[in-house]
């Protein structure tokens, strides 16, 4: 709050501009500390044109007891006499106290009346002021203020010591207006004169220019509401029709409320209306029909307008098609609310729909019809705000259902390749360690052929690095075609050993035979080992044509599979021999961590062997 003060020597008066003044300011609710006394005539004066207030000055004039307050500080505040009577004027209303507390303590010790403006400024616009007198009587010092509102704005907002242009744009598009009357004088909210088609004049604070519309038909039914409002009915609510100083007829919804004292004794009078006209081929173009036709055919984003009024609400095509209702046999009902599944935003937006919140933007998860089978995802924005008497709101929906799965299979897709990058990593890592044993055992057996060690390893790694190269793009650990690779290992050999020795590879391998990584990698090493085991024994003699190491490898079952490695060399005439050798050895290994069986079998000619092993075994990528 900021204070700026002028005295008016011409006029002979003291004005004073205050800005930005905060409700805390204005009023902040204290204990009673002091008895109160009786006002006479307490019913007439609140009946007054003008507000009235009564101080009790204390100690020595630098503070006052409240007496009484007029009734738009009451009603504006929403609060009671009794709440504030009997308390000190620096803890119930420090910014009024200090505005006041200089001319008031002038007053005191003078005893002379004092002439004051005030100048209620809100967001660099002049909203209100008040023009007051300042008089000592009775001991007392008692205030008589004249309010005035800027014409330029709303009285209402001015009451509320606020200015909103949303206000006035819900207003205009909604066809809805308001009012309220204290004291015999009427403020009217910018809606109301949109409905009327016409502009704000200067006696309108003084008569109901809704019900002076009225048609006569319905001039009856207007005596009654106004007569059961003025003796304890709280509200009414009806549709009367009026003409528009154009001769237009319109039906109006109207919504009306009354506020009694502790006595029964009407303090002021609240109305909403609502243009509901129709005529019997086609609805009444609206503003709001504009607006929302500019959200046509959108299916993802909706406009809310007034989403928080049971009666008033407008709603663009894309909120019944995210709720799934037909909007010919839909009713609003905070019902809805009950279908979006995180309790925080339900809470929410609850604590809007009790003014205790002015802004929600959340992400939500939405049950069609409360059925948890049919989700969807919105983003929600919801503003309320407050227009004197009236409470109005906006928000905007957005369905995200589809971005929000694509967005959670991207996130599940990162998760799952920084799983399978590690996993992979892994299995180098173990491959690399299962070679460099072999090597070890190798440099011990064959430290004087070492090109036995080089083909081997070479051999060995090939397999290997076709192993790498064909899972790095796959996330299927569980489906690899066996073919594929036995085709590329046998290129590999071809052109290590293959055209040195004049050595031919022919394999035969079921098409649809898919392996898990777990069962293709021992697989392909055994596979390598009795491979080299061949070149090494079967062809002693390198001038011989025709040389041939044939695979074979088949489905047996829907769980097993058989490999059939066999060459046509010059066979083993002690087939005992070869258990002990360093091949046999890492081949018995590999079976076992393989969870298969081999055995060996002599043709006429040459050696084979028969693998069995399961097609898939227990799988550590998902």
């Amino acid at each position: 709050m900021r204070i700026e003060s002028t005295y008016r020597k011409l006029e002979d008066f003291d004005e004073v501009n205050i800005y930005d003044i905060t409700e805390d300011e204005l009023y902040t609710p204290a204990p009673q500390e002091y008895e109160s006394f009786h006002t006479p005539f307490e019913k007439t004066l609140n009946h007054l044109s003008s507000d009235l207030d009564i101080f009790v000055p204390i100690d020595d004039g630098n503070d006052y007891i409240i007496h009484r307050l007029g009734l738009n500080f009451l009603i504006s505040k929403k609060i009671k006499q009794s709440e504030i009577a009997g308390r000190l004027l620096s803890k119930v209303s420090p910014g009024l106290y200090q505005v006041l507390k200089e001319p008031f303590k002038e007053v005191y010790k003078t005893h002379e009346t004092k002439f004051m403006r005030f100048n209620y400024h809100f967001n660099e616009k002049l909203a209100r002021f008040s023009n007051v007198k300042v008089v000592y009587d009775m001991e007392k010092i008692i205030v008589i203020s004249d309010h005035r509102d800027n014409t330029e704005t709303s009285p209402t907002v001015m009451e509320e010591g606020k200015y909103d242009e949303k206000a006035n744009l819900i207003e205009y598009f909604s066809q809805t207006g308001s009012y309220y009357k204290i004291n015999d004088r009427y403020s009217w909210t910018q809606g109301v004169y949109n409905i009327l088609n016409r502009s704000r004049e200067q006696n309108d604070e003084y008569y109901n220019i809704i019900f002076d519309r009225v048609i006569p038909e319905d001039k009856p039914l207007i005596k009654k509401l106004l007569d059961e409002l003025d003796h304890g009915r709280l509200n009414y609510d009806t549709v009367i029709r009026i003409k528009t100083e154009e001769g237009t007829l319109k039906y109006i919804e109207a919504n009306l409320y009354s506020k009694f004292d502790e006595e029964g004794n009407l303090l002021s009078r609240y109305g909403l209306f609502k243009d509901v006209s129709t005529d019997s081929t086609r609805k009444v173009a609206r503003p709001v029909d504009f607006l929302l036709k500019g959200f046509k055919n959108s299916k993802k984003l909706a406009l809310l307008i007034d989403p928080l009024s049971i009666k008033h609400y407008e709603f663009s095509e894309g909120f019944y098609d995210f709720i799934e209702e037909d909007p010919e046999t839909y009713r609003h009902s905070t019902k809805i609310i009950e279908n979006i599944a995180e309790k925080r935003v339900r809470n929410k937006i609850k604590e809007i729909m009790n003014g205790e919140k002015g802004e929600l933007i959340e992400k939500a998860t939405y049950y069609v019809h409360g059925d948890k089978n049919n989700k969807k995802i919105a983003e929600i924005y919801l503003e309320r705000f407050e227009y004197g008497e009236t409470s109005h709101s906006i928000g905007f929906i957005t369905d995200i259902t589809e971005e929000s799965k694509k967005q959670q299979e991207l996130i599940e897709s990162y998760e799952h390749q920084s799983i399978l990058i590690k996993e992979v990593h892994h299995r180098v890592k173990n491959n690399l360690q299962v070679l460099n044993s072999f090597l070890n055992l190798e440099k011990r057996a064959y430290k004087d052929q070492p090109e036995i060690i080089i083909d081997h390893m070479q051999s060995r790694l090939s397999s290997l690095a076709i192993l790498h190269e064909k899972t790095y793009n796959t996330s299927d650990f569980k489906n690899i075609n066996l073919k594929e690779y036995i085709v590329d290992q046998d290129s590999q050999l071809r052109s290590l050993i293959g055209l040195r020795d004049g050595i031919e590879f022919e394999s035969e391998v079921d098409e649809d035979l898919n392996l898990t990584i777990e069962v293709i990698t021992p697989l392909l090493l055994v596979i390598d080992e009795l491979t080299m085991n061949a070149i090494k024994h079967a062809f002693p003699d390198k001038s011989v044509p025709n040389k041939k190491i044939i695979k074979k490898i088949n489905r047996l079952d829907d769980k097993t599979a058989q490999l059939i490695h066999k060459d046509n060399g010059v066979g083993i005439e002690d087939p005992s021999s070869i258990t002990k050798n360093l091949g046999c050895e890492i081949i018995k290994n590999l079976t076992k961590q393989l969870d298969g069986k081999i055995e060996l079998f002599q043709k006429d000619n040459g050696v084979g062997y028969r693998l069995t092993f399961p097609i898939s075994m227990e799988h550590t990528i998902e």
